[in-house]
């Protein structure tokens, strides 16, 4: 026998060896679990882009329609329509990115790290800005019907745009962290992703608990207080009057409270679920079926939020008499077969000299 065979059989002893050398000192007795959450992407990847393409499409429609009824009919420098027109701004914003991220659910991000940078950003920018829009509509509302006689004086266009301003400035700064961490990587199983990476995952994990915290808090919490107090303190002050139409402004307001609660209430109660699942066990641990029925959640209960952030301004105008004056009378010029069916008030739809509380459900 040659010394190379001996060699290769010597080899073959050592590799096939039945001792175990394994210290136990750093045997882990606890299983890692590794949540591959296959189906959660297959049910993203069928049912997301559907939704984002539906809401894009009734956000531009409908956010639209508003814009050009305002341009049309509607005086542009009053303070209710200052605050209007940044919320159809800052949707159409919010939706302009809808299109991206239906794609990248789609496939893969092919649209390069720039645009992921400046789509997670308009579109966190866009959705905070919607939420305190909403919030100092309502508060506008409250100022108007409330304390009428003092918000008289104050209630100017410069009130408006400071305000405007401010709400602009408060929606950048809390969307910072996606311009910084937002980053395109690729997956050996998925492609190229437009995620958050480039920093330590416990690095990661404490901006995700900011921003969930941060959206429940910041952006639910203090808005859902703020609208709750407004519209009470409205429902209070509508009872206290003698107006005619004080039953239709009732439900209005109950309508609005209603609709808000309901779109936004699941979606943060998601959040905050996540933000206290993560700090309590880590994002990596625990179990996988309770991480991919918040998953799911998520999906569901978010859709039905950023639906109600798009077609936000369709609900708070159309609502009012005068648009819906307005939108007749859009109606009857374009499609002249209807307008005989349609009846139009005598007051001009320019005039905001109305002094009634009701008033502010006018617009």
């Amino acid at each position: 026998m040659s010394s190379s065979e001996d060699q290769y059989l010597a080899f073959l002893d050592v590799f096939n060896e039945t001792y175990d050398t394994t210290d136990m000192s750093y045997v882990v007795s606890n299983a890692v679990m590794l949540c591959t959450k296959d189906k959660v992407n297959q049910f993203g990847a069928r049912f997301i882009p559907f939704f984002y393409y539906v809401n894009f499409l009734l956000s531009t429609i409908g956010n639209g329609l508003v814009l050009f009824i305002i341009y049309k009919y509607e005086k542009l420098n009053t303070v209710t329509n200052i605050f209007l027109l940044n919320l159809v701004f800052s949707n159409i914003l919010f939706a302009s990115s809808l299109p991206f991220w239906a794609k990248y659910h789609l496939s893969e991000w092919i649209f390069g790290v720039a645009l992921c940078k400046m789509v997670s950003s308009a579109y966190f920018i866009g959705f905070y800005s919607s939420i305190l829009f909403l919030t100092l509509m309502t508060f506008d509302r409250y100022l108007a019907v409330v304390h009428a006689v003092a918000a008289a004086k104050s209630r100017k266009r410069a009130y408006a745009i400071v305000a405007s301003v401010a709400v602009w400035c408060i929606s950048i700064v809390a969307s910072i962290k996606e311009l910084v961490l937002q980053n395109v990587w690729k997956s050996p199983l998925n492609g190229l992703m437009c995620e958050e990476s480039g920093y330590p995952e416990s690095t990661m994990e404490k901006w995700r608990l900011v921003s969930y915290y941060q959206q429940f808090l910041l952006f639910f919490l203090l808005p859902l207080a703020m609208v709750m107090y407004c519209y009470i303190s409205i429902t209070v002050r509508i009872l206290s009057t003698r107006m005619k139409e004080k039953c239709r402004a009732i439900k209005l307001i109950f309508v609005i409270i209603f609709t808000f609660f309901t779109c936004w209430t699941p979606y943060n109660v998601v959040i905050l679920l996540r933000a206290i699942q993560i700090s309590a066990t880590g994002e990596t641990d625990g179990s996988c079926s309770e991480s991919e029925s918040l998953d799911y959640a998520l999906y569901v209960t978010r859709n039905i939020a950023y639906l109600y952030c798009c077609i936000s301004p369709v609900f708070y105008t159309f609502l009012g008499k005068k648009f819906q004056s307005h939108f007749s009378r859009l109606m009857a010029k374009n499609i002249p077969c209807l307008k005989r069916h349609m009846s139009f008030s005598s007051q001009s739809t320019r005039s905001t000299s109305q002094r009634t509380p009701h008033s502010a459900y006018e617009y």
